[in-house]
């Protein structure tokens, strides 16, 4: 989980605070030092923790917080819009050229994950309606191209090269000027990183920058790293200049030192942050977001988001008006667990469920494979099974078993949460009726 070391200790920091009916400025001041504690044990920069809990103490104790109905709410509000600024307040975007094509410089490390980053950047860029096209300008690192190419493959996205015998610059330029010519309207370069910085990796990429003067720079760098991705990230920007930053590998950083970090060290803001290993696995950043999946407020807008991105606007439809008229069936039931499949892992979704803390998602201990034993136990069955699941008896449950790879009880468990999801359903389109003022009819995630 993204920051689980840090946000169980904040979280069970204010909730101490919220069951009390009063606050104390001893008890803020308390709270404040076990806050530091935690943000320092996350690996968040000294002078960064310094500054964060002092402008906390002193929003908290001098605005007649402490005098306020609910002093532990207030107190949280505060953390979070801190953490929020600490982070960069709002969403950074790309800023696109009047006049294409816009240049986007990757720049970074080895094994921050660079090359692959290019490619989910340019699927990102796509969704906008965006033509990129990437520049394969590591000529150092075997394979390199190779892997470029294939993750554009993968992507449909396409790859200038021109081997690695030219020069980078050479190869950079070549790539801008195809292009102009194929129509391509952002370029991303994917330029060579090595195992530490030195002057040679720097002065490439200088020249990279003086020939082809691109749009923006952005660092790639590894978030597990915590503090030395900061270092990394104030040596790039002193030499080249940064106009953002990519944190990779954020799905297993369970401290958060370097997206607490980077941008009040730097001032230059994360754009993008990548949360897994697929190539759909790149997200814009957002500041307020994280803040409040930090504090165990759920993340609803993008949870939102990565539901309208994968499920099937038809389909959605279709199963509304199933529901309505009580005819949601087998067949229905496994359209959604596949369209749920594409939002992610389980345990990703239910971080971003406002009231989920680190215990509670612990405690559920989601097992992916159980999704796949409920797809093969529905594909195991008949059409008219699926339509009509009320045959399935006992001689087509042992079949059923038997095909799906299952027992018996898996196949009785999962005819029971079937029959449990259609009587909340009905339930809810009952309820949807009674209402006087009613809004839009929404689907339940189940």
């Amino acid at each position: 989980m993204i920051f689980e070391g840090l946000s169980e200790k904040l979280q069970n920091t204010f909730k101490k605070l919220k069951g009390k009916g009063k606050l104390s400025e001893k008890d803020v001041k308390s709270a404040m030092r076990e806050v530091k504690l935690a943000l320092l044990e996350a690996d968040v920069n000294y002078k960064v923790v310094k500054d964060f809990t002092k402008k906390v103490t002193e929003r908290t104790v001098g605005h007649g917080v402490l005098e306020s109905l609910t002093p532990g709410q207030q107190v949280i509000k505060i953390v979070n819009e801190e953490l929020t600024e600490l982070m960069g307040n709002t969403q950074s975007k790309i800023t696109f050229s009047s006049k294409p094509p816009t240049v986007i410089m990757l720049v970074g490390l080895q094994g921050a994950g660079k090359t692959t980053t290019g490619g989910k950047l340019g699927g990102q860029l796509k969704k906008l309606g965006k033509r990129p096209v990437l520049v394969a300008c590591d000529v150092y690192r075997p394979a390199a191209i190779k892997q470029l190419q294939v993750v554009g493959e993968k992507l449909d996205i396409p790859v200038f090269s021109m081997g690695d015998k030219m020069s980078p610059v050479n190869i950079a330029k070549a790539g801008i000027e195809h292009a102009k010519k194929y129509g391509n309207d952002v370029v991303i370069i994917d330029t060579a990183g090595r195992l530490h910085i030195d002057e040679k990796l720097m002065n490439e990429l200088k020249d990279i920058k003086t020939e082809v003067t691109p749009h923006e720079i952005m660092l790639v760098v590894d978030a597990m790293t915590g503090q030395d991705a900061v270092n990394v990230a104030k040596a790039f920007d002193s030499e080249l200049g940064l106009e953002g930053i990519i944190l990779t590998k954020l799905d297993g950083d369970t401290r958060g030192g370097a997206a607490l970090s980077v941008r009040a060290v730097t001032g230059k803001p994360i754009k993008y942050i990548g949360v897994g290993e697929k190539l759909t696995d790149l997200e814009p950043f957002y500041p307020d977001r994280l803040a409040s999946r930090i504090l165990g407020m759920g993340d609803v807008l993008s949870l939102i988001e990565k539901a309208q991105a994968s499920f099937d606007e038809k389909k959605l439809k279709n199963l509304e008006n199933k529901i309505k008229t009580q005819d949601f069936n087998l067949e229905d039931f496994l359209d959604q667990l596949e369209q749920m499949k594409n939002m992610g892992p389980l345990s990703s979704i239910l971080e971003m469920m406002p009231g989920m803390n680190n215990k509670q998602l612990k405690n559920l201990n989601v097992d992916e494979k159980e999704l796949v034993h409920i797809e093969a136990i529905i594909q195991s069955m008949t059409a008219e099974e699926r339509k009509n699941p009320n045959i399935i008896k006992g001689s087509r449950r042992k079949r059923i078993a038997k095909g799906s790879g299952t027992s018996v009880q898996a196949v009785n468990k999962l005819l029971k949460q079937f029959q449990q999801t259609k009587k909340m359903m009905k339930q809810m389109a009952g309820m949807e009726k009674g209402l006087k003022k009613g809004g839009k009819f929404k689907l339940p995630f189940f």
